[in-house]
């Protein structure tokens, strides 16, 4: 709990608003996934994408085959209209940025507005097994 509430003070501070690295990317989507409108967005957009996110990947795979599987984290600041911006994927394979890519080309279901952000974050892990 502690570190959980260290974190919100962490995110909440100037220095933090700032900071657009990767990892401070990854966590903000975290904390705004575990928070009170968390839970209702993960499930519109999962019900949205989870098919064409399955097979967008599967393309990516087939494209730069022999694919690097490795598990790779996507982040990217939905805007109030839905459309994804800012869409990053760490470690950059390709098969990452070709993920990342379209995830970039779609419309999302449209944002809960956030008071402490200006898009909502997302994150997205993403682990190929066989």
């Amino acid at each position: 709990m502690s570190i959980i509430l260290a974190l919100a003070l962490l995110l909440a501070s100037p220095s933090a608003a700032r900071d657009d690295g990767f990892g401070a990317r990854v966590l903000r989507g975290r904390l705004v996934e575990a928070g009170p409108t968390g839970a209702a967005y993960q499930k519109a957009l999962w019900q949205q994408i989870n098919d064409p996110a399955a097979a967008a990947l599967k393309g990516c795979i087939a494209r730069h085959a022999p694919a690097d599987k490795s598990p790779f984290t996507v982040v990217a600041n939905v805007l109030p209209d839905g459309k994804p911006d800012q869409v990053q994927a760490q470690p950059g394979t390709p098969v990452a940025q070709c993920f990342a890519d379209w995830l970039a080309t779609n419309t999302l279901p449209a944002p809960p507005a956030l008071a402490s952000e200006p898009a909502y974050p997302i994150e997205i892990d993403v682990s190929i097994v066989p």
